[in-house]
């Protein structure tokens, strides 16, 4: 009877840990140098070489009909046909998805 009851604690113990793991996973923002400029970095060169890029490092609120998220801004530069060409995009802080590009 005691090493069953052991055995349930320690798996019980690990699925507690998991669960939490998963929690404080989904709710971190990510690091926006690391994770979400590279990624906007590696779609536009996809289409050709860029000249710059920047990202402010400080999240904004961005709502959108309902839904409120946090949001971080940033622009890619590059030339296409010897024409400089200047973006901004918003990306979401938790994800990483890019929610808006337009250029300016």
């Amino acid at each position: 009877m005691k090493n069953r009851d052991l055995l349930i604690g320690f798996a019980t113990g690990v699925a507690a840990a998991y669960l939490v793991k998963e929690v404080v996973d989904r709710t971190q923002k990510l690091y926006p140098a690391d994770n979400v400029l590279k990624e906007v970095k590696s779609a536009f060169k996809e289409e050709g070489p860029i000249d710059g890029s920047w990202i402010f490092m400080k999240t904004e609120p961005y709502k959108q009909h309902a839904l409120t998220t946090e949001v971080y801004k940033g622009g890619i530069t590059r030339h296409k046909e010897d024409e400089l060409q200047q973006f901004e995009f918003l990306a979401d802080a938790y994800t990483g998805a890019v929610i808006e590009v337009k250029q300016v």
